[in-house]
């Protein structure tokens, strides 16, 4: 096959520069005390102890055949785990296309990706209420729900996490994980439809006549400062888990609150740096559409953001976009009450073999195994590969332009061992090896 050619009728995004940029700030005098402000929303804690993450380059070749097989037709991919970045990188020139990924899913083996960036800040907010449980829902392979049975075991919190659908006969990848480090209750689909409800229930259920419960967004209401002001390890100590009152707290499927845009904030001012991508230099990121990822990825910054859409339309996603928006204007007015926040952020682009949710098409596990056999780099054909073939398609067009591509693994390959159950013969074809 050869190269995507994304049709220019996939960009729903109506407006060519809609992105944050330099829109952020209304009067270009106050932009010096906007990193003021964002440096006063991070002063908080945080799940992860640092946002370090790694940043390594991809260049694309082609094979000297005339055969071409696979998604991606004759071309090869080679990777730098340590390329040039900051100054050099922008004075680097190379003839082949290249890009650049982000590697979030190296963050931790279970909790990583837009997973983890979501619950940096989120779990803090829970210990300072010292909640004891969390319950939250997911479906069967839920990334989501694994990544909260596991940090919240690490942080000595019981979770509780309603799957929708049956036990499968074999435990494995996500459902493995979530069944291992938190409580697991499978609910019929016919339940788990009304969620808040089935949440609501099953919490009070574990609160019990003395216990209390409350949803997180109440939690996030609740606070007006941007500091934390409470040790950790002083929560913990003081908290007994078999004793003490229980005090539950809900968190929405996907963890899709406002707070965990501040996770993404703190990503993006660690890339911001001048060692790394700097602040001076425009880039194209490429991203699975995760919705909390899409606002703040580019403050005050000359970067886009491009972002596949994968389990909804157009406007469920800018629905959703809105409503998040709205809720990180209240609750972060104190710290940028002086600046205009735009709504208008993200080019949705379409896939280009569109499909209903959670279905892969031919060719597209072996596309993922040469993507893993040639560049160490995990990938699923639900959100890694639709974002690779995008960062493909603008490396190529960008060749010869200023701008670099910028790819944003959100992590979630564990999810390929739920897949390999459920569509056995595009695995069965992993055992010829990938195409050289």
């Amino acid at each position: 096959m050869k190269l995507h050619h994304w049709p220019k009728s996939s960009v729903v995004s109506a407006k060519k520069e809609a992105f944050f940029s330099r829109n952020l700030v209304t009067n270009s005098q106050l932009k010096p005390c906007l990193e003021e402000s964002i440096s006063k929303l991070l002063n908080r804690r945080w799940t992860l102890e640092k946002p370090d993450t790694k940043v390594q380059q991809i260049t694309i070749s082609l094979k000297q055949t005339s055969a071409r097989s696979g998604i991606f037709g004759n071309m090869n991919f080679s990777i730098d785990a340590c390329p040039k970045l900051g100054d050099a990188m922008m004075d680097e020139r190379c003839q082949n296309p290249l890009f650049y990924i982000v590697r979030d899913d190296l963050l931790h083996p279970f909790v990583n990706g837009n997973k983890a960036r979501k619950l940096d800040a989120l779990l803090p907010f829970i210990e300072d209420c010292w909640g004891t449980d969390v319950v939250t829902c997911g479906g069967c392979q839920s990334a989501h729900a694994a990544a909260v049975a596991v940090s919240c075991a690490e942080r000595g919190l019981r979770s509780h996490l309603l799957l929708r659908g049956e036990e499968p006969e074999i435990l494995t990848g996500y459902n493995l994980v979530s069944s291992m480090y938190g409580n697991v209750i499978y609910v019929p689909r016919s339940l788990y439809a009304k969620r808040e409800e089935m949440l609501l229930r099953h919490a009070n259920a574990i609160a019990g006549p003395s216990g209390s419960v409350m949803w997180f967004t109440d939690i996030l209401n609740s606070f007006t400062d941007s500091h934390s002001g409470m040790n950790c390890m002083q929560t913990i100590a003081n908290r007994s888990l078999e004793d003490a009152e229980k005090k539950v707290v809900i968190v929405k499927e996907g963890a899709g609150d406002a707070v965990a845009l501040l996770g993404v904030i703190r990503l993006v001012k660690y890339l911001s740096q001048s060692h790394i991508l700097g602040k001076r230099r425009p880039y194209n990121f490429v991203i699975d559409a995760e919705v909390s990822e899409l606002y703040s990825i580019t403050i005050r910054l000359p970067w886009k953001v491009n972002a596949v859409m994968l389990a909804d339309t157009f406007d469920g996603y800018k629905s959703q976009e809105d409503r998040l928006i709205s809720d990180f204007k209240r609750y972060a007015a104190p710290a940028l009450s002086n600046y205009t926040l735009k709504n208008d952020l993200v080019q949705w682009v379409n896939r280009e073999t569109p499909r209903k949710f959670g279905n892969i098409l031919d060719g597209e596990i072996t596309g993922c195994q040469q993507i893993a056999n040639q560049t160490g780099v995990p990938a699923d054909p639900i959100y890694t590969l639709a974002a690779w073939e995008l960062a493909v398609h603008l490396s190529h067009k960008q060749l010869d332009k200023g701008a670099k591509v910028v790819m944003l693994h959100t992590g979630g390959t564990l999810g390929l061992f739920g897949l390999a159950q459920r569509y056995k013969s595009h695995f069965s074809k992993l055992k010829d090896g990938p195409s050289q």
